[in-house]
């Protein structure tokens, strides 16, 4: 199942979401243009390895991916929830909401794993944060999903149901074989996913969200 997007209105362009889904392809990018030991040598020192734990990697880890699979699944979630959410907030508190998520997974990672030498990768962490959020103001949102199956059908299905998928697609592809590094082979940081999903429904209380309609005509005035 491949989501394509929510079938929430949209009043203003996405520009921090599309941003964010360039700056992860561009680094993912860079990755797979490396031999596999630069590669190697780029995860260790930008992933969050919990065993030498620093600060900066909460950031770095989540731009960086272990294949095809893992970014794509990523950013086709990021696509399709992450605009309405964006639309919400607004890009200012969504970008503060999306990082803060990100580091929030990253740390309960750390926490659960303190002795771990396998470095965390991936945006999964935040977009987790995205998820919890979005089950809160959207509860009743279907997501408009291209199925393959002996068949090519596009139906809509509700949020809630994408919510589980995606934690399939997590375990099932944390890495791809052209990202592939022995470094990366560390399974699926599924402390970081409740994490994320924890803060995001905490934050987007706290950071407050207005309707998008709402804020187009306020602007227009």
């Amino acid at each position: 199942m491949f989501p394509i997007q929510d079938d929430q209105p949209k009043y203003a362009p996405s520009i921090v979401t599309i941003l964010l889904i360039v700056a992860n392809a561009l680094v993912f990018f860079y990755e797979i243009s490396l031999d596999e030991y630069s590669r190697n040598f780029l995860i260790m020192k930008y992933g969050l390895v919990p065993a030498h734990f620093q600060a900066s990697a909460l950031l770095t880890c989540m731009f960086l991916h272990g294949g095809w699979g893992h970014i794509i699944g990523n950013m086709l979630f990021l696509w399709a929830f992450g605009r309405s959410l964006e639309g919400t907030l607004g890009p200012a508190k969504y970008l503060i909401f999306y990082l803060l998520c990100g580091c929030a997974a990253g740390l309960t990672q750390d926490f659960f794993s303190v002795d771990s030498k396998a470095p965390m990768i991936g945006a999964s962490g935040a977009i987790a944060g995205i998820m919890g959020a979005y089950v809160l103001k959207f509860p009743r949102a279907r997501i408009d999903t291209i199925i393959f199956f002996f068949f090519i059908a596009r139906v809509q299905i509700p949020a809630i149901y994408m919510l589980g998928y995606w934690f399939l697609t997590q375990l099932v592809s944390g890495v791809g074989s052209i990202g592939y590094s022995h470094v990366s082979e560390s399974g699926t940081a599924w402390f970081a996913h409740i994490g994320g999903f924890l803060t995001g429904m905490v934050l987007v209380n706290l950071l407050g969200t207005s309707d998008p309609q709402w804020q187009r005509r306020r602007v227009s005035w």
